[in-house]
């Protein structure tokens, strides 16, 4: 499969995690009104080892409109690109891995940072909008009420530096920050992770992790400046990533190509068979 297609503006990973959540909103509305459902699938870390569930099914319970509405919308907003770039089940792994991070951290730092019962995906919408920010980190995002768009990587800054700030100055503010830096750490973990699966090199500018972090200059060295390097022989572009390319899948398997990889391979495929098939024609010509 060439990766997730677009139904309606949505791919179908983000479809289902939105009817999903809705349809649990929906039951929490109408059938499950006992606020006593919170106890059973909302995420406590005092209890989470007798209920083990709860790392994920937390996942799917709002605490009121306005908390589901913020998530889907992110997650209509964001979701159906970056479903795109990972390829729909390397998304849904994405998205979970995300949500259990911020379960999983919450539990870690329970004696430390006591957090109380949580509820809603926020923790896996922060590990959706930070793998946004790491794959177009200069797209800009309207944020109300500000007149100009504001790139996406400035947007995750601050949403990071918010939440641990207000984890530690506010933890019993009701709502759950360190689920947000477990998502944001889990989305970071996982990210990295596949980029060294699929044989990719760090990029430099910009960096994967200059989403979160901006070094500073390097101090000047006082050390002779190397020789230059002799210039690389010229070569053809589109034959050189389609060699890298090769060379990726013989090493890991077709698998390991992002959908962009495979939709440039599809489309110098079908230059190379243009190509072939005028050359036909001229020799028929001849």
């Amino acid at each position: 499969m060439m990766g997730a297609q677009r139904t309606s503006g949505m791919t179908p990973w983000v479809r289902r995690l939105l009817v999903a959540n809705l349809l649990v909103y929906l039951l929490q509305l109408t059938v499950f009104v006992d606020p006593k459902i919170f106890a059973v699938l909302g995420f406590d870390p005092v209890t989470a080892v007798a209920r083990p569930w709860t790392f994920v099914t937390y996942l799917f319970l709002h605490a009121g409109f306005l908390h589901i509405t913020f998530n889907l919308l992110a997650l209509f907003i964001f979701g159906p690109a970056v479903e795109e770039r990972l390829g729909s089940s390397t998304f849904v792994a994405y998205y979970f891995a995300c949500g259990f991070g911020g379960a999983l951290l919450s539990f870690a730092l329970a004696f430390v940072i006591p957090t109380g019962l949580m509820v809603g995906a926020s923790a896996a919408i922060y590990g959706v909008l930070l793998a946004y920010a790491w794959f177009w980190p200069n797209d800009g995002i309207f944020i109300f009420p500000l007149p100009y768009p504001i790139p996406v990587k400035w947007v995750v800054t601050f949403a990071v530096a918010l939440s641990l700030v207000a984890a530690l100055a506010s933890p019993h503010d009701g709502v759950a920050h360190l689920a947000h830096l477990g998502g944001f750490g889990a989305g970071a973990l996982f990210l990295k992770a596949q980029q060294w699966r699929s044989g990719e090199r760090p990029r430099r500018r910009p960096a994967p992790l200059g989403v979160l972090v901006h070094p500073g200059p390097r101090a000047a060295q006082a050390t002779q400046p190397a020789p230059p390097e002799p210039p690389a022989p010229p070569a053809d572009p589109p034959q050189a990533e389609i060699d890298r390319l090769l060379d990726k899948i013989s090493a890991s398997g077709i698998e390991s190509l992002t959908p962009a990889e495979r939709h440039f391979l599809a489309e110098m495929s079908q230059v190379y068979r243009r190509k072939s098939s005028d050359r036909e024609q001229l020799r028929e010509r001849d």
